[in-house]
């Protein structure tokens, strides 16, 4: 079922979403991360939500946010009600969700980790379930050859039989190899799209795995958003975030979206172990990040010893991760929290209060099913702001291998 999109959560688009219904153009006004930010904090302090700035009443709260966004700016941007129940009819016949930091639903992950800075805004289609278990990330270059493609699919598929979901970017190359190999042995697998989730989630050979909840893809940018360098170098750190352990296969040496995840992950974020490839051809990118702290890959080949990887310490500043070793209940808040502002910790309900060139086309993750019609819903065809939400969705399907 998707979630009902909540009042905050709309609001939170108004001020901050381009709102694009297939091939518009968005607007040069929304907040940008760091204003949104801004303005949440205003909010917190003033025990107010995203909600009260749509009330009939938020005369007054407007002119009180006007020392961190401009008032007027702020009254255009909450005036776009009548695109907003446009676009929301576009996702709903998708099946596309959007959840808001403001949200219950939200993924608690990125909440702990990131807190104030964990994207105001996720968009995804699938089951959000597979968002809450910790899982293993496998990231690594586009460009790489049939061996490298191969090991990968490897690593998917054990990471399968263990259980453990597997969180990679959807990008061609490693990322894809690594949804592939766990698709295809029964795994759930948790896409992390820097662009096109819409056209991503519609792809006829990826409908029975969203639907039968195998697979979820999210997104912090608008679904029909096209490929953006800067967003796919942000996007890295939820990757991370939203795993136990990761491994990189692959990377260049100070360039490339890896190498800046990977860089990003072990010198100031420091969630989880990173791991990289210790077998193969040689790569002096991995080396670069051994040097940095990261751990050679004990090259699992059961369940058993695919489990143990998770045992190790995330990165600490004073010492280098060691394999095997194990993590101290006591220290697990100190190992693997961030260093971020010091904020209040965010209820899960309430935001006000709790703020803290295109690449080529993708390869289907299986083999080509029937096409699937997008299922229908019922929305508002009204511009009003609150939109009743969708009906249950009830599809059982299959997909062929």
């Amino acid at each position: 079922m998707m979630p009902t999109l909540s009042p905050n959560t709309q609001a939170i688009l108004l001020l901050t979403a381009p709102l694009i219904a297939g091939r518009g153009t968005s607007s040069s006004e929304l907040l940008t991360p760091g204003e949104y930010k801004r303005l949440a904090r205003l909010l917190r302090e003033l025990q107010r939500q995203p909600a009260d700035l749509v009330s009939p009443d938020a005369t007054a709260l407007l002119r009180d946010c006007q020392p961190v966004i401009d008032a007027s700016r702020l009254q255009r941007l909450l005036g776009r009600g009548f695109l907003l129940s446009q676009v929301i009819e576009r996702w709903q016949a998708r099946a596309i969700w959007v959840v808001s930091r403001a949200d219950a639903q939200y993924p608690q992950g990125l909440k702990t980790r990131l807190r104030e800075d964990a994207p105001a805004i996720l968009y995804g289609c699938g089951d959000m379930g597979l968002l809450e278990p910790g899982g293993f990330a496998v990231v690594g270059s586009r460009n790489v050859n049939e061996s490298l493609i191969d090991y990968t699919m490897a690593v998917g598929r054990l990471a399968a039989r263990a259980g453990r979901t597997l969180v990679s970017g959807g990008a061609r190359g490693i990322d894809q190899a690594a949804m592939r190999g766990a698709l295809e042995a029964g795994g759930k697998v948790c896409g992390i799209l820097a662009d096109s989730l819409e056209k991503t989630s519609m792809n006829r050979e990826h409908r029975n795995l969203l639907l039968e909840g195998q697979l979820v893809l999210i997104s912090p940018y608008d679904p029909s958003a096209g490929f953006n360098v800067g967003n796919a170098m942000q996007r890295n750190k939820l990757i991370y975030a939203l795993a136990d352990a990761s491994l990189v296969v692959s990377s260049d040496v100070n360039k490339g979206g890896t190498w800046a995840g990977a860089t990003e992950q072990l010198d100031k974020l420091k969630f989880v172990p990173v791991y990289v490839r210790s077998t193969g051809e040689p790569s002096p990118g991995l080396d670069a990040l051994r040097s940095k702290g990261a751990l050679p890959w004990p090259n699992p080949q059961d369940i058993d010893t695919f489990q143990l990887v998770f045992n190790a310490p995330a990165p600490t500043p004073s010492q280098p991760l060691q394999p095997g070793l194990a993590l101290n209940p006591a220290d697990t808040a100190t190992s693997i929290a961030p260093s971020m502002p010091s904020v209040a910790e965010p209820p899960v309900t309430t935001e006000a209060q709790g703020e803290s060139a295109p690449p080529a086309a993708e390869a289907p993750l299986c083999k080509p099913v029937d096409a699937i019609p997008a299922p229908a819903v019922l929305v508002s065809s009204t511009p009003e702001l609150l939109l009743e939400p969708p009906h249950k969705m009830a599809l059982r399907l299959t997909c062929h291998h």
